[in-house]
């Protein structure tokens, strides 16, 4: 109880502390200083027309837009004297600079003019440029320089788009083109890029895809332009088709009386339900064999009414105007048989099939969603047909198709690229990683070595077949291969030394190698004159082939001239010496050649007689052959021994054969300008 009555006394004497003082009585001060009163701020309509007024009288200046964006926009925005705005400051200048712009462009419909031409004055001095354009510079500027939002441009262009007609569109979108490199800056691009699409979306809508086709284009291109390449926002990562591009033909036969081939008619543009969305041919085999069926009636069709390339069909098609396109197909029975008769109209659906090839033919990620190996084989055939009859189709069908297997070429690299979830393009060099980090998980096994070679084989039809064919490793030839060279040799091309082939390594490296295997003469100049005399003399200027090859032919014939009598003189003093020698050598021989075959030995030594050796000499090389002369004959039917010469009867004789044989020899290689070690040993056959 004790504690109780002490809890609640110490509740009463806070609640006492807690309560109101006693009121104190009203005392006057007669010398109080006023207080300062919170600061009256203008409405908002007055601030919104003194920017409307600021900014009238700058673009009624003429003066370009760096000498009165900045004075306008710190004299619209008194008492503020800043030269970068703040959030709500930038929303005031905003809302009054759309006002104008409304007011702008009402004054150029009233006035009957052009809403970019408004206000153009045609004195000399003036620079052309209408009010509303001269608005768009002075924003401009001030969102480069970064006195206000960057967006706030974008803003605008977006409100004069809509307020504006079709013809005046064309002018303000004549005007985005001319500042895309300024409104492409990192700087406004971020701010304005998501209203940039949406303008331009909004135009594509609002345009006639018939009518309107250049300037539709003008806009995609814009946009591919203007957007990076990896915008995810341009790309159709799903590969959703348009199947609302519907082509509607005649379903039943019409009483005209023209005779044409209805069911013809009906099979041809059947086609193009397909060709709107070719992903239900991978899904549903029927649609793939009622395709098939039908693409080949058409293609014999084709065939069998050949276009002939005469000259009135390519002069019209050379004359005809460029600015009418055709982006809807005419579907009335009564034109089947002119259409048939036009090469343009051929074309447009023998692209159209080699397109739907080259999807059904794109590789996939995984093995289910591709098509099958007999889908495969028949798309293959199909697509040979095709381009035989794109060949065929005048005028210029070669280079035609040429052309569209390199763009479907290119567009493949855009597949590959799509599938893989569109990575960007740019790669940066990344630090190395600290020694003190985790170790590294395993890398991944792939079947060739890395992700990229399993891929490839993945993606490819027929890697066994690719590898062998003979077409995948093609040598130039070597006129072809210098022919960039010997351009550059001429000095009445012009081309600077610095872009001369002859500086390109790799480009002199690889021509050696192919000159060596196909001009070995031109190979062998490299080392006397350089890189430019491996070049075929055909293909060389005059000036530089007589240069090159002048002194090259000279050297060339005094050594072909000195080899010829090099090879006379050989020739004409070996024939007597070889038969003498047999003469001598040959046991068998008549006796009565003994007599010449010595009158030619002596002949031949005579000449030689400085070269001959002496007596001496021919007793010391005797010595040296280790040949012994007191030696019976051997016995008859045992092979000769070493150092026995047949038919000499005594060693006198055998002594005196040595000494011609040794003279002999010794002449020899003097003669043929060779060296010529002595024989050892000698073994002769009888």
């Amino acid at each position: 109880k004790e504690g109780r009555k002490e809890g609640r006394a110490e509740t009463e004497r806070r609640h006492l502390a807690m309560a109101d003082p006693p009121h104190q009585p009203l005392r006057i001060h007669l010398n109080q200083p006023p207080r300062e009163r919170p600061p009256v701020h203008i409405s908002c309509h007055a601030e919104r027309d003194r920017v409307l007024e600021v900014f009238r009288e700058a673009i009624s200046r003429n003066a370009p837009a760096s000498a009165v964006a900045v004075p306008a926009m710190q004299e619209a925005m008194k008492p503020q004297k800043q030269t970068v705005l703040v959030q709500d400051e930038n929303q005031l200048l905003e809302n009054g600079l759309r006002t104008l712009l409304e007011e702008l462009v009402g004054a150029a419909v009233d006035a009957g003019e052009p809403a970019m031409q408004h206000g153009r004055s045609v004195d000399e001095g003036n620079d052309g440029r209408g009010l509303i354009m001269r608005l768009l510079d002075i924003v401009l500027y001030l969102c480069e320089r970064g006195h206000v939002e960057g967006g706030m441009i974008f803003q605008l262009l977006e409100d004069l788009t809509e307020v504006s007609t079709m013809k005046d569109c064309k002018e303000v979108f004549g005007y985005i083109e001319s500042k895309q490199e300024i409104l492409g800056k990192p700087e406004l691009f971020g701010r304005g890029k998501l209203v940039m699409l949406r303008t331009c979306n909004q135009l594509l809508r609002r345009l006639s895809k018939a009518n309107d086709v250049v300037f539709c284009g003008r806009i995609l291109m814009f946009l591919a332009h203007f957007f990076p390449l990896s915008e995810r926002s341009a790309v159709n990562i799903k590969g959703v088709f348009n199947t609302s591009n519907e082509t509607k033909y005649e379903k039943e036969p019409t009483n005209d009386g023209l005779s044409i081939d209805f069911n013809f008619y009906k099979t041809f543009w059947s086609l193009q339900e397909h060709f709107s969305n070719p992903a239900t041919l991978l899904q549903n085999p029927l649609r793939w064999q009622a395709f098939s069926s039908s693409l080949e009636i058409v293609l014999d069709t084709f065939e069998a009414q050949p276009l002939g390339d005469d000259e009135e069909t390519s002069s019209h098609l050379d004359e005809r105007d460029n600015t009418i396109f055709d982006i809807k197909y005419l579907t009335s029975s009564k034109l089947m048989s002119l259409e048939l008769r036009d090469p343009n109209f051929r074309r447009y659906v023998l692209v159209q099939c080699l397109i739907i090839f080259d999807y059904l033919k794109t590789p996939v990620k995984t093995d289910k969603e591709g098509p099958r190996e007999t889908l495969r084989e028949e798309v293959r055939a199909r697509e040979v047909h095709v381009k035989k009859l794109l060949e065929s189709t005048p005028p210029k069908g070669v280079e035609f198709l040429a052309s569209i297997e390199h763009i479907l070429e290119r567009e493949q690299n855009w597949v590959w690229w799509k599938r893989d979830g569109c990575p960007p393009f740019e790669r940066f060099i990344s630090e190395k990683k600290a020694t003190h980090e985790l170790p590294k998980k395993r890398r991944a096994r792939w079947r060739l070595g890395n992700k990229e070679l399993s891929q490839l084989w993945k993606w490819a039809d027929q890697n066994p077949n690719a590898l062998t064919d003979p077409q995948r490793v093609k040598m130039p030839p070597v006129a072809e291969y210098w022919k960039p060279l010997a351009e550059d040799m001429d000095a009445m091309a012009g081309i600077e030394a610095e872009y001369h082939h002859k500086n390109n390594r790799v480009y002199c490296w690889k021509g050696l190698r192919f000159s060596a295997r196909q001009d070995l003469e031109g190979f062998s100049r490299f080392t006397e004159h350089g890189i430019e005399a491996v070049v075929p003399p055909e293909l060389l200027p005059p000036d530089v082939r007589a240069k090159l090859h002048k002194s090259g032919e000279k050297s060339k014939q005094r050594g072909a001239k000195k080899d010829e009598d090099v090879k006379g003189v050989i020739s004409h003093v070996e024939e007597p010496q070889v038969n003498g020698r047999v003469a001598v050598l040959d046991g068998t021989a008549p006796r009565d050649n003994d007599d010449a075959t010595a009158v030619e030995i002596d002949t031949v030594m005579a000449t030689n007689q400085s070269d001959a050796p002496t007596p001496e000499g021919s007793q010391k090389q005797l010595s040296e052959m280790d040949v012994p002369t007191d030696e019976p004959p051997s016995v008859a039917g045992s092979p000769p021994e070493l150092g026995h010469i047949s038919g000499a009867s005594s060693p006198d004789e055998c002594a005196a054969t040595r000494i011609h044989i040794t003279g002999l020899e010794s002449s020899l290689p003097r003669i043929t300008g060779e060296s010529k070690p002595p024989r050892k040993r000698t073994q002769l056959d009888p």
